[in-house]
């Protein structure tokens, strides 16, 4: 008898080492109670922006012992697979930047059947009535960084002692796309909210967000204004404001005739490293270590400590030009190769 109750003692305590040592906060919506899984989906891997925001949730990943999914998805098809994967792989959660903001239903049913949860990244999903969808996001206050494209321009035309009568301001429009309007819109509601006279705003379209489509969009543009000889160049990108910037240097303008900001903060250093400078003055630079690793730490915590994140939250960006962009880039973790 004894001996029997020996062995039921010795049984009941191994029972309570095991369950003593099961990971706190493990065993998630589709967890099998091992290492915590998040996915993180992104649209174009081949983009510097995308594998930043990769290398800094990886950093996130080796802070908190979570095991990151980097998953390419540059299609409605990519997408759908690549959540049955994660929920295959015992996935808890996912962040993801989704190459068409209209696959936002689709996406959320898809997750909530998956039982992972989900959070959005610089593409906000839209729903079928045309309004964002409510769902976690952190994204780029685009309107917020066209105004600052919109005030640096207005600080350099002072600076140079130019006459607001005298400038033109060349804005650079791709309105298909929701966020390059906002930027846009940005500069234009800054200038003139400062007094830039309105009929001196040309907003010229482009057909792609590239350096050669807006390239013939702006001498399109400078063939119907010849007569003016100092420009501010805005639009939605770094690769659209160097296009306009090389259009107006191609019909003659010296780089001191021309102010051109960008945003993004990449095709600018080729420009910031030339030994002259260009007409090509600054850039916003956007902040991919905060969308790469504060998602993912965000949706770690929400997994394991039920921590939920902010439903909505906004980035903004750096101004960087020649003097300043190497400090700033060091200063944000990123590589200037």
């Amino acid at each position: 008898m004894r001996h029997f109750v020996g062995l039921m003692l010795g049984f009941a305590m191994l029972l309570a080492g095991c369950d003593k040592g099961k990971p706190a906060g493990s065993g998630g919506s589709g967890s099998s109670g091992g290492k915590i899984k998040i996915g993180f989906l992104v649209k174009q891997p081949e983009e510097l922006w995308f594998q930043n925001e990769w290398k800094f949730a990886q950093m996130a990943a080796d802070k908190y012992g979570f095991e990151l999914l980097k998953i390419p998805a540059p299609s409605a098809e990519r997408v759908m697979t690549a959540i049955d994967s994660l929920a295959t792989q015992g996935a808890q959660g996912f962040v993801i930047c989704t190459p068409n903001v209209k696959l936002g239903s689709a996406i959320v049913l898809k997750a909530d059947s998956a039982k992972l949860k989900l959070m959005t990244v610089d593409d906000q999903f839209v729903g079928p009535d045309g309004k964002f969808m409510d769902v976690h996001h952190m994204g780029i206050s685009a309107r917020n960084i066209g105004k600052l494209v919109g005030t640096s321009l207005l600080d350099e035309m002072k600076r140079r002692g130019w006459k607001p009568e005298e400038t033109g301001a060349a804005v650079l429009t791709f309105e298909q796309l929701d966020t390059a309007k906002e930027r846009t819109e940005g500069a234009v509601e800054t200038l003139l909210a400062a007094g830039f006279p309105k009929d001196r705003i040309f907003k010229q379209s482009h057909q792609a967000s590239d350096t050669p489509a807006a390239f013939q969009a702006t001498n399109a543009l400078l063939t119907t204004q010849p007569g003016i000889k100092q420009w501010l160049v805005a639009g939605m990108n770094d690769a659209v404001v160097l296009g306009g910037v090389r259009a107006m240097e191609g019909r003659g303008l010296k780089p001191d005739a021309i102010i051109g900001i960008g945003i993004n903060g990449d095709t600018a250093l080729g420009e910031f490293r030339q030994e002259k400078a260009s007409g090509f003055y600054a850039s916003v630079l956007l902040s991919p270590r905060r969308h790469g690793y504060e998602t993912a730490e965000r949706m770690y915590k929400w997994i394991k400590d039920g921590v939920e994140p902010p439903k909505v939250e906004y980035t903004s960006g750096i101004l960087i030009n020649r003097e300043n962009y190497k400090k700033v880039y060091e200063e944000q973790g990123l590589k200037l190769d």
